[in-house]
């Protein structure tokens, strides 16, 4: 049974989404043994609580850089036998200390289909508001492995979904969360506690 450690930053909607998973049977090899939350007042913390998971609170304000908060990152990854580590909605990029420690560990759901609308800057409602302003017809989210540099880790699972006319930032958001994050994230979790992914030339398989 594989401990999977939730890093979170907000309202934990994929926390939820995992949880659920985890519940139903959908992750069978896996257990989520602790939420770390870089806010102390993130709703995901709730979420975690109220489903008997254990929590930490590490507020980035308190580390006076990146490298700082990311050695300690590491440290509670480490005290916590992390052996999957899924960012969901965690809104600090992480030094390559800890991308490093845990190569083909840490997994990231990205609100688009990446190589589209990623990397630095692209994030939360910006990345709906790019696909909108460039009239793309689809969108979607990919999970992907987390490395050094900003969504470019090997893609694991990608999902489309319709853009539709009229759609705002938001409307957009919510159908991505709604048909493509909350499904694709708690599969490719399972995928890798079952030990169904290979790296094949720094690119995930499925096997």
């Amino acid at each position: 049974m594989k401990n999977i450690i939730v890093l979170v930053s907000g309202g934990g909607t994929n926390l939820q989404a995992l949880i659920d998973a985890q519940k139903s049977g959908i992750i069978k090899n896996g257990r989520i043994t602790c939420v770390i939350s870089s806010k102390p007042d993130a709703y995901a913390l709730t979420r975690a609580e109220q489903n008997g998971i254990k929590t930490r609170v590490m507020p980035r304000k308190e580390y006076g850089d990146s490298k700082s908060y990311s050695l300690a990152i590491l440290d509670a990854l480490n005290e916590e036998k992390a052996d999957l580590v899924v960012l969901a909605g965690f809104m600090t990029i992480l030094d390559e200390a800890v991308t490093k420690a845990y190569p083909y560990k840490i997994m990231n759901v990205h609100p688009a289909l990446i190589p589209s609308f990623c990397g630095e800057g692209f994030y939360g409602l910006k990345v709906h508001e790019a696909a909108l302003n460039y009239g793309v017809k689809v969108s979607g989210a990919t999970v992907h492995f987390v490395n050094e540099k900003a969504d470019a880790g090997a893609i694991i699972m990608q999902k489309s979904v319709e853009v539709k006319n009229g759609d705002t930032p938001e409307m957009l958001q919510k159908r991505i969360m709604e048909q493509a994050e909350w499904k694709i994230l708690p599969e490719a979790v399972s995928l890798f506690c079952d030990d169904r992914i290979k790296i094949v030339n720094e690119k995930a398989e499925v096997i």
